[in-house]
């Protein structure tokens, strides 16, 4: 099976051009890790550039990797017009099978459902949900993203859901919809969990009103006048916007809790192996890659009960979940993975078992083909490409 896999490179989103090897984001590349395993696929990863980047033809014996220049009219600015055309174009000379475009976010869904080839879309993040948490204004990212994401999920051949949430979500508009959660890292999976003291929580996520780190600290300040501990908090921060503002401040009067900023897997990984828990107090979220790959390292997990975690954590079994509105629901739950440490060992175990399971790059690679094999078998004849 030939499949085009239409994911952006992130060098040119964090603009590192002089970075040597692409980039796709943690589920993308553990997914593309599980195909590598699998030599009857052919896999051509078709992205776009703003800027010239060293593109390694082939990432793999089956990976093999196309990275188009396109114009800045042809972006964002201009609804992704120039990179839907720079696809199309490169499509029609590799000739896949079935296209898989990876996230609404940008113009990944787009090139896929108007490429003239069977396709199926991932959506990572639900930009209409996304826009109105945030209070999107207009003709801003998220409020074109919301758009784009409303006129391109009619024009595929089919969703792929990575949780319930995203699926109930997308239904009225998609012509059919799978539930496959992301694929977690393989080097995720082998993490020895080796706890610091003073005590490490953390948080991993951009500092967003969406992701809530205020209410975290605020929840947390009487415990932390009880039990020794410190919070972590890695991710990205736009220090213009007021809700960051108000979280370094916040930061300045607790010395117990510590911006660590944005993290790479090695660190990240490392970050776990130290770790005693991982919290997550998000208003809005599908499947947070934290969440299971704190799973798969072993890690106890107190995430807000919203979006697509309740797919991911049963609570009391593999986690703790918490209203993220009331700072006594999350306090109470840090406070019984701190002090409970049978409980919080129980928890890891089977999170970690159930990462196994459910999250491995090979077993959800495979689900995916099973899924392309399903829109090829129902794909008309004639689909056969653009002309």
């Amino acid at each position: 099976m030939k499949i085009a896999m239409v994911v952006p490179d992130n060098r040119d989103e964090f603009r590192r051009y002089s970075d040597p090897e692409p980039y796709f984001g943690q589920a993308p590349t553990a997914l593309l890790s599980g195909l590598e395993a699998m030599p009857e696929c052919e896999v051509h990863i078709v992205c776009c550039v703003q800027r010239p980047l060293r593109s390694p033809p082939k990432l793999a014996s089956n990976i093999f990797f196309h990275s188009l220049l396109v114009p800045k009219w042809g972006w964002m600015r201009g609804a992704y017009l120039g990179c839907i055309r720079a696809i199309r174009r490169k499509l029609r000379e590799i000739k896949p099978d079935i296209v898989h475009g990876q996230g609404t976010e940008r113009y990944s869904a787009l090139a896929a459902a108007c490429s003239g080839f069977p396709n199926v879309l991932t959506i990572h993040g639900n930009m209409r949900l996304v826009a109105k948490v945030n209070h999107a204004p207009p003709f801003s990212f998220q409020w074109l993203a919301a758009r784009l994401e409303t006129f391109t999920l009619p024009r595929s051949d089919g969703i792929v859901c990575i949780t319930s949430y995203t699926q109930r979500a997308v239904a009225p508009l998609a012509r059919a919809t799978w539930i496959v959660p992301n694929a977690v890292d393989a080097s995720f999976f082998v993490i020895e969990p080796q706890p610091v003291l003073p005590r490490e929580i953390l948080c991993v996520a951009h500092i967003s009103i969406r992701k809530n780190q205020v209410r975290l600290v605020r929840a947390l300040a009487p415990l932390a006048e009880k039990e020794n501990f410190k919070v972590l908090f890695y991710g990205g921060a736009d220090r213009k916007d007021t809700y960051v503002r108000e979280f370094f401040q916040l930061l300045e009067k607790n010395p117990w809790c510590h911006f660590a900023g944005f993290a790479d897997r090695a660190a990240l990984r490392a970050a776990f192996a130290r770790a005693t828990m991982l919290v997550l107090p998000s208003l809005e979220d599908n499947c947070p890659m934290c969440v299971l790959e704190a799973m798969a390292a072993g890690l106890p997990v107190a995430s807000a009960s919203v979006g697509g975690v309740p797919d991911l954590i049963t609570p009391g079994i593999e986690g703790i979940l918490f209203d993220p509105l009331s700072e006594q629901a999350m306090r109470d739950a840090v406070q019984n993975l701190l002090t409970d440490k049978v409980m919080a060992a129980r928890l890891a175990s089977r999170a970690k078992e159930k990462a196994m399971q459910c999250f491995h790059p090979l077993k959800i690679a495979e689900k995916h083909v099973a899924i392309y094999g399903q829109v090829l078998s129902r794909a008309p004849a004639q689909r056969a490409g653009p002309g």
